[in-house]
């Protein structure tokens, strides 16, 4: 279901399914009707009737994405109408159009409950515009209201949500892996979720009753690091310094959890090799050896395979922790999931807060579904807990998101162009695509040298010219 829902939005230009745009007319001159379904035949699907009765016998019983109705009208005028649908129908938008074109009757019309008025005569390209943003914004209102049941028929993994292809595969791979002991490597961009996938495979594997032990490996210094991790006395005898067991013991029966693995120094790397070969552990000044029986995840943001061939990092430690590999999709490769995630956050902080927020406007859910979201799913949840926060109505708008949110504009790699003058040169379109390509492949080089089908050594003498190759 949530994979379906913005897919049924049509593009400018993607040819239109008039039959999929319904529209009905309302209006007592039957010329007038005739008029608007001739003129607009080829963008929507036209059902006029000549009186508000028989207009709502024909709601009752069609589903229309809008109904525009004449303002004056014997029996029951366009605004009695307008407030007659909406007890019936709120779901379905009304337009009113009048010649009478004044204030008092714009404001008549939205209080009875009006998307919004236009003024006779009418100009047809005018109501084609008006009509395509009444319709799209039904049907993307009408997706929102359907969140809140997606959210609760959607496949989770713990506290991964998603219902795209992407997140399909790694839920299948999850699946397959959390009952495994071996040892498994996390890959993404930062903020994706590796974390919270490290803990649904402990969660699902035998080791699930033991300790969950995270060591950061980028967070740490290289000499506090090694004690975190095999142990030894933190501070000197005569401070009272105490001796800790270091994470492999910590972790023995669970699952040890190495975060930012591509960080790990050099000099360390050989130990922690050791350890995950021999499954024993020697804390520092200590002459013993402890076995230990414990799960291995680790995850990085960066490229080891690189790092591997650049020398950063050890070939043989790589292999022993990428026996099985997960990686993680960035979020603005994964469509409605984007929606699917932030009405659950939406959930998670309102209930937190004690605030009666249930949703988002079609605006606000339009504004998420075209951000890039370079902070993935850790943006995301920021942005709608900073939202939940600051709304005073109990669906989150536009003005509730971040400006940064509020004023992205989604932009796409053109390549072809009828005006000479935006024409460019062949150099500059290789440019482009590749540093298109590196930005679809999550900065993976290893990835994007496969996807554009050149070696791994030309794509980083491209990317170091265009000053994309540095970092993992």
């Amino acid at each position: 279901m949530a994979a379906d829902l913005v897919e049924n939005f049509a593009s400018s230009a993607a040819p239109i399914d008039v039959t999929a745009r319904r529209v009905l007319v309302v209006d007592d001159d039957a010329n007038m009707c005739e008029l608007v379904a001739a003129s607009l035949e080829n963008r929507f699907t036209i059902v006029y009737k000549t009186s508000a009765s028989e207009a709502l016998e024909e709601i009752a019983a069609t589903d229309f994405d809008a109904v525009l109705t004449d303002l004056r009208m014997p029996k029951m005028s366009g605004i009695e109408l307008c407030g007659a649908i909406r007890e019936r129908r709120p779901d379905v938008p009304v337009v009113v159009m009048t010649a009478f074109g004044s204030l008092d009757t714009a404001i008549a019309a939205i209080r009875a409950g009006a998307y919004d008025f236009i003024t006779k005569p009418v100009q047809m390209d005018e109501l084609a515009l008006l009509l395509d943003r009444v319709v799209s914004h039904r049907r993307l209102e009408r997706e929102v209201r359907l969140l809140r049941r997606a959210v609760s028929a959607t496949r989770t993994f713990g506290s991964l949500v998603g219902e795209s292809a992407p997140m399909r595969a790694v839920f299948d791979i999850v699946d397959r892996a959390g009952a495994s002991d071996s040892n498994v490597l996390i890959t993404g961009e930062s903020g994706t979720g590796k974390g919270l996938v490290a803990r649904t495979l402990h969660e699902r594997s035998a080791h699930k009753n033991g300790p969950f032990v995270v060591v950061n490996c980028a967070a740490t210094p290289e000499s506090a690091l090694e004690r975190e991790l095999f142990g030894g006395r933190e501070g000197s005898l005569a401070a009272g310094g105490r001796t800790r067991a270091g994470a492999f013991l910590e972790a023995n029966g669970g699952t040890l959890y190495l975060d930012n693995i591509g960080d790990l120094p050099l000099g360390l790397q050989a130990k922690v090799l050791r350890v995950v070969q021999d499954r024993r552990v020697k804390p520092a000044g200590s002459e013993e050896e402890t076995a230990v029986n414990l799960r291995l995840v680790a995850s990085t943001r960066r490229d080891l395979e690189s790092m591997v061939e650049e020398e950063r990092f050890r070939s043989d430690l790589y292999y022993a922790v990428h026996v099985v590999h997960i990686a993680l999709p960035p979020l603005r490769g994964l469509g409605s999931d984007k929606l699917l995630l932030a009405q659950t956050f939406i959930e998670q902080f309102a209930n937190r807060a004690g605030k009666q927020v249930t949703g988002l406007t079609p605006e606000a859910a339009q504004k998420i579904l075209d951000y890039a979201f370079p902070g993935n799913v850790r943006e995301l949840g920021a942005a709608i807990e900073r939202a939940v926060a600051l709304t005073r109505f109990d669906r989150i708008t536009v003005d509730d998101l971040p400006e940064k949110m509020r004023a992205y504009k989604p932009a796409h790699v053109v390549f072809l162009a009828d005006d000479p003058r935006d024409i460019v040169p062949l150099e500059e379109v290789e440019r482009r695509y590749i540093l298109h390509v590196f930005e679809a492949a999550g900065h993976n080089r290893s990835l994007a040298s496969q996807l554009l089908g050149v070696d791994r050594k030309t794509l980083y003498r491209k990317l170091e010219k265009y000053g994309a190759g540095k970092g993992g």
